[in-house]
């Protein structure tokens, strides 16, 4: 060419050329490392060391930048000759590193895998398959150089191991080949019987089991506490409200159950895109149109949501009917990458079918929110005077959330493919465009499934609802016996430990990893909550002082107002009563104070009854604790509700940091369809954990066993524990991770505990104007000796979960 560049004939030689002879000279060293202490898995990473000679052609691209076509075609020649297909299971943090070594170009090609499946892999210039059992085959298999000069070390990490061709020479559990041919490298190892079983168990149909066991469990527990939540007490004349809130949560209850079991078959029959399309399109539709989010306004209301649902269903379905209106085949596979219309087929049914889906959960939780009165009445009224508008602002809101997700799957899908496809590029396996077809025809199923997996919050949300709708209604019927309840009782016991149960606790499951422990857990959660509960009839500080003290002191906000001015005499005498004991200077003289004592004994003494006195170690503080701030448990519920969720975000920051700062999970980041937006839900998943722990901390404050408030919190770390305990000593048992669980645990203490001795300053936070802030009324509640045992307990807890923190962020 006349401006000096090579014909395209030349660089189409240059570029198919691999210089296969001259590379025969080359000398390689092909080390495996196998590491059994991973968290999860059988870990295996390949280092692979090529020193070529400088005279060989390729060394020139090698050297011209990684992201220029002639070093891909080097790296292609060097790493993988022939063989374009794809390497799904391979990765790499870095690209190869290309140096200068004497007289040759030096290669470091570094990558890793993990055996999760029984499938085989394809690591550098290793080959590992299954071979029986726990027994799995190593052999040295590379695409490129195989007549090369080899070198070859094996680090089994402690496994046991069979030299199959009996050609290398084994030393400390390591074994070395040294000028042998890549076809005479090859031994078996097994894996250990922990990693076996993990491994097993997620092939296995009892994992399945596990997993529908988990829901079908769930939905019991659901609808047996809707069923003992049905209202007892009448309600006025024509309000079916309540019978509404608990039909809702009875549908649900079966829906959600029914729902896992559809995707588990869904998932295991690996049904093609039509049909994932066809079965999930009406489902969405129809869970929304259950829902009736209108149920109790106008006909507009149902018109506005009726019409807007059928309209995306049809967008989705027309898709389906008429592909060629999208140059779409019948099965919706074209043989070639899609055109743009194409495209644009298979976005509007992942658009679709994804924003049915969230519109019905969004649908379920406004009416469970609605009939239970958890909205504010401006959202209502808002809902009924404009329903269009309402409407019209969620749809877009959810497709903005639905359109977030697929380009976030877009983008990941890409990064993945150039991963997956290095060096060999476009042409890798089927082509790019089959792959631009796998992964958007697989979008809403995708996401659906992540979507319905965290649903336990709508569980939570319905829970709460029918809760909080039986409390209203008790109010309104009982108020005066309501007005002096220790807590909820009898179906309201279940609810609470049900919401307890499904938030809290289910976070918890999800740290321990085995979805096969989840139903053993959720009973267990409900279960050592319930026992909990029992040890507090017979400790608490309430209970201890019979009804007639709280008939008579605790009934009426003014009672309870006497009861607190009583405490904060108690508290002005025992500071005196301190002073005259180290010989300072007091307001009042010892006989004084005594007297007073005394007189404020005898209140005490007088209201329990004879036949009932208080215990000597109780006092008119230990009382109003025991009460806590707000005059109903509800009230209490909501407060420590927002105290804890305040204090649970360093914790959920905490979580997320360390997923950030794990390599592989940040690698996932940008390469697994869900990784992002996981993230995001796991931090307000975490966040409603903890919102939901301080919720139940607050419904049962006064039936808790312990004199002090951070005994109450800890009563309830207890609970949680018991569960987390046993799934910490299977984990450690199986081999599974179990530093994740702990390091929540330690986290649902350290919020535990600071809401419990929040809650003591909110109890008395009228006497913040006479102290100089939060902690100078803390030491006035608890006296110094006492101030410094909780924050003590406080302190070591918080110094526990850093120090673990830590050890995972290293």
């Amino acid at each position: 060419m006349w401006w000096g560049c090579p014909s395209a004939a030349a660089r189409h030689d240059h570029t198919e050329k691999c210089w296969e002879k001259q590379l025969e000279s080359s000398r390689v060293h092909a080390v495996l490392q196998l590491d059994q202490h991973d968290k999860e898995s059988l870990k295996l990473h390949s280092s692979m060391t090529i020193y070529m000679p400088r005279r060989v052609p390729l060394s020139t691209p090698l050297l011209s930048g990684a992201s220029s076509s002639d070093y891909l075609h080097a790296m292609r020649c060097l790493l993988r000759g022939k063989d374009n297909s794809v390497h799904g299971k391979e990765w790499r943090i870095n690209d190869p590193q290309v140096t200068i070594s004497g007289d040759d170009v030096q290669v470091s090609y570094d990558s890793f895998a993990w055996i999760r499946d029984y499938e085989p892999i394809q690591l550098g210039p290793w080959q590992i398959k299954w071979k029986e059992g726990r027994t799995w085959t190593a052999s040295l298999h590379p695409q490129a150089l195989e007549k090369s000069h080899w070198g070859v070390d094996a680090d089994l990490g402690g496994l046991s191991f069979k030299d199959t061709w009996k050609f290398a020479s084994p030393a400390n559990g390591k074994l070395e080949w040294k000028g042998r041919p890549p076809s005479q490298v090859r031994f078996d190892f097994d894996l250990p019987w922990q990693r076996w079983w993990l491994l097993s168990y997620g092939r296995s149909f009892w994992s399945k089991v596990g997993v529908a066991a988990w829901w079908v469990c769930g939905s019991v527990v659901i609808a047996l506490a809707a069923l003992r939540g049905r209202q007892t007490h009448p309600r006025p004349v024509g309000d079916g409200r309540g019978d509404s809130v608990g039909q809702a949560v009875l549908q649900w209850a079966v829906l959600s159950g029914s729902i896992a079991v559809m995707l588990i078959l869904t998932r295991s029959q690996a049904l093609r895109p039509p049909w994932i399309a066809l079965i999930w399109i009406p489902a969405g539709l129809a869970l929304t149109l259950v829902a009736r989010p209108w149920l109790g306004g106008q006909r507009l209301q149902a018109r506005a949501v009726k019409g807007v649902t059928f309209c995306v269903a049809a967008i989705g379905l027309l898709v389906i009917l008429a592909p060629a209106l999208f140059n779409l085949p019948p099965n919706l596979v074209p043989n070639e990458e899609p055109s743009i219309s194409g495209k644009i087929g298979y976005v509007l049914v992942g658009l679709a079918t994804v924003w049915l889906w969230l519109s019905a959960m969004t649908a379920w939780a406004w009416r469970f929110a609605r009939e239970g009165q958890l909205v504010p009445t401006a959202w209502t009224g808002g809902w009924d005077k404009a329903p269009i508008r309402w409407v019209a602002v969620v749809s877009v809101l959810l497709l903005a959330a639905a359109g977030g997700l697929l380009g976030c799957l877009w983008w990941v899908s890409e990064n993945q493919w150039e991963r997956t496809s290095w060096p060999v590029g476009q042409d890798a396996g089927s082509g790019h465009g089959a792959y631009v077809v796998t992964y958007l025809s697989g979008f809403s199923f995708t996401h659906l499934t992540l979507i319905f997996s965290y649903s336990w919050v709508l569980t939570g949300i319905a829970l709460l609802a029918l809760l909080h709708f039986r409390t209203k209604t008790r109010q309104e019927v009982d108020a005066k016996r309501e007005r002096s309840a220790l807590g909820p009782e009898g179906a309201d016991v279940l609810l609470t430990a049900a919401v307890f149960a499904f938030t809290a606790g289910l976070q918890g499951a999800a740290f321990a990893g085995n979805v096969g422990q989840y139903p053993v857990w959720l009973l267990l959660n409900i279960g050592s909550l319930f026992a909990a509960l029992a040890a507090g009839r017979r400790w608490s500080v309430l209970s201890r002082l019979g009804d007639g003290f709280r008939l008579k002191r605790l009934s009426r906000r003014k009672r309870r107002q006497e009861l607190r001015d009583k405490a904060h005499d108690y508290r002005n005498l025992d500071n005196q009563a301190q002073l005259l004991t180290q010989g300072r200077a007091a307001s009042l003289t010892q006989d004084q104070v005594e007297a007073q004592q005394r007189d404020l004994r005898q209140w005490l003494v007088s209201e329990c009854g004879k036949r009932n006195p208080p215990p000597e170690r109780m006092s008119l503080m230990d009382i109003a604790l025991a009460w806590g701030p707000e005059g109903h448990w509800w009230d209490n519920a909501v407060h420590a509700a927002r105290i804890a969720f305040f204090f649970g975000v360093p914790g959920s920051a905490g979580v997320l940091y360390l997923e950030l700062m794990d390599r592989w999970k940040y690698m996932k980041l940008t390469h697994e369809p869900t990784a992002i937006p996981e993230m995001v839900l796991k931090f307000l998943a975490c966040q409603v954990a903890w919102a939901a722990a301080g919720f139940t901390l607050g419904a049962l404050w006064r039936l808790l066993p312990g004199r002090q408030s951070p005994a109450r919190g800890g009563s309830l770390v207890l609970a949680y524990a018991v569960p987390a305990c046993l799934a910490v000593l299977l984990n450690i048992f199986t081999g599974g991770n179990f530093v994740d669980l702990l390091l929540y645990s330690l986290f649902m203490a350290v919020v535990l505990t600071g809401t419990s001795i929040w809650m003591d300053t909110e109890t008395f936070r009228e006497d913040q104007l006479y102290v100089h802030g939060r902690f100078a009324l803390l030491v006035s509640i608890y006296r110094f000796r006492g101030f410094a045992g909780h924050l003590a307990w406080l302190l070591a807890q918080l110094v526990a979960a850093t120090a673990l923190w830590e050890h995972l962020a290293r």
